[in-house]
């Protein structure tokens, strides 16, 4: 493609990287992201996507503004308190990067919708706050094909890994774990707490949601290492980064020698799922 004198502006310093260069941001600009929350995560990673270039943003969220997401969730302001989350990051994007397309899905992701949802895009980005949609949408991923670049943030912890188990791995001796293959099922309910109930640094979710934002440039575009097949855990307190070696469970209900999950409807999501998939972080 050709780009316009602004454009050439505006993504200058991408064009100058080797590993980018004209062809790369032609292709983020041609790329199709969804966004599973536009949160703590979602919110910077949604803001460093559209300045990127990336050049449509699925944002999946069901939830309003309130004053208490604005320690942490930059895309949304004081005066969007009380407006949908997809409107207010939309509102927030179209400020920064008028390039880009925003689809606002003003939903609950369930599992009626998620399969049709994630198959519209090319990489899916979680940065839910539940234990209940991260399992559905890591089994929809599975199902559609699509890589799953997935955040976490309590406290002052946070963990980053890219899932793509139907692409194998640098050796090519076998396919890539998925989320299932790390954390077989939900945790108890009650088991894990809530940023609401823990507590999380607003800033350390910044550094989470840009991470998130990197690896799924990097995927979008296939340079450099992917961390699919890795678990970064990040330690904000200690400043300490460990990357953990993730493979393949051959045991995996849904990528395992002997699946046991056949479709999305009978997906192994906690009971609570239905009333549990707004995604708040």
């Amino acid at each position: 493609m050709e780009f316009t004198d602004p454009q050439v502006r505006r993504y200058a310093r991408h064009i100058l990287l080797d590993e980018i260069g004209g062809v790369g941001q032609a292709k983020l600009l041609a790329s199709r992201v969804l966004v599973i929350g536009a949160g703590g995560l979602g919110s910077p990673l949604l803001l460093y996507l559209a300045a990127a270039g990336v050049g449509a943003i699925g944002i999946v969220d069901d939830d309003v503004v309130d004053l208490s997401n604005l320690q942490r969730q930059i895309a949304h302001t004081d005066q969007r308190i009380g407006m949908a989350k997809v409107e207010s990051a939309r509102a927030a994007v179209a400020a920064i990067n008028p390039d880009v397309t925003i689809e606002p899905h003003r939903v609950r992701l369930d599992a009626d919708n998620a399969l049709d949802l994630i198959s519209r895009y090319d990489i899916v980005a979680d940065g839910s706050d539940n234990f209940s949609t991260r399992f559905l949408v890591n089994d929809a991923c599975f199902f559609a094909g699509k890589p799953l670049v997935s955040a976490a943030v309590l406290r002052f912890d946070g963990q980053l890994a890219t899932f793509a188990p139907r692409r194998r791995d640098p050796a090519g001796s076998e396919p890539g774990p998925c989320y299932r293959c790390l954390y077989r099922e939900p945790p108890p309910p009650g088991e894990v707490p809530s940023c609401a109930e823990a507590g999380v640094l607003g800033a350390f979710c910044g550094v989470m949601g840009s991470l998130q934002a990197t690896e799924v440039i990097k995927e979008l575009l296939g340079i450099g290492e992917s961390m699919a097949g890795w678990l970064l855990v990040v330690d904000a307190l200690a400043v300490t980064w460990r990357r953990i070696r993730v493979r393949r469970d051959p045991g995996c209900p849904l990528c395992g020698d002997a699946p046991s999950i056949g479709d999305l409807s009978i997906h192994a999501v906690s009971s609570q799922a239905a009333a549990d998939v707004a995604c708040r972080v």
